[in-house]
């Protein structure tokens, strides 16, 4: 009988471990998805480009973060540099979701650049990041 019980366990375990990630764990707001739980930290920031190509960097080599008002966010993984420019980049997007926040605590899992109707028709207010560029 316990055997029956650890495999029940086990395989109830590993069947969560390696379902695609659920919609619901998170909140999208334009321009970036936040990680929903309290504890949760994405293992990889995804940065989508407009041009459909996708690049993923381990927060594990974030090395540096920095936010300047007129220059945007500038990230720095592992030598490579990735400076992310738009508007309102830390001005609260929804109650306490801003992006560079979420940036530095590991909770944004991805970023995407805005195309230009999207970004010309959003909100004053709205966060929009104009352009992701990596060297």
């Amino acid at each position: 009988m316990t055997d029956d019980v650890l495999d029940k366990y086990v395989k109830g375990r590993n069947a969560k471990e390696q379902s695609p990630a659920d919609e619901d764990d998170t909140i999208e707001v334009p321009g970036f998805g936040w990680l929903r739980g309290i504890r949760d930290t994405a293992i990889m920031l995804e940065i989508r480009h407009r041009d459909g190509h996708i690049t993923a960097f381990s927060y594990n080599v974030l090395d540096r973060a920095e936010f300047d008002p007129s220059d945007g966010i500038t990230l720095k993984f592992a030598g490579v540099l990735v400076r992310i420019t738009g508007r309102n980049l830390n001005v609260e997007a929804r109650p306490h979701l801003r992006l560079f926040e979420g940036i530095t605590r590991h909770r944004v899992s991805w970023i995407q650049e805005a195309d230009e109707p999207t970004a010309m028709e959003a909100p004053k207010e709205a966060t929009v990041i104009e352009e992701v560029e990596v060297k």
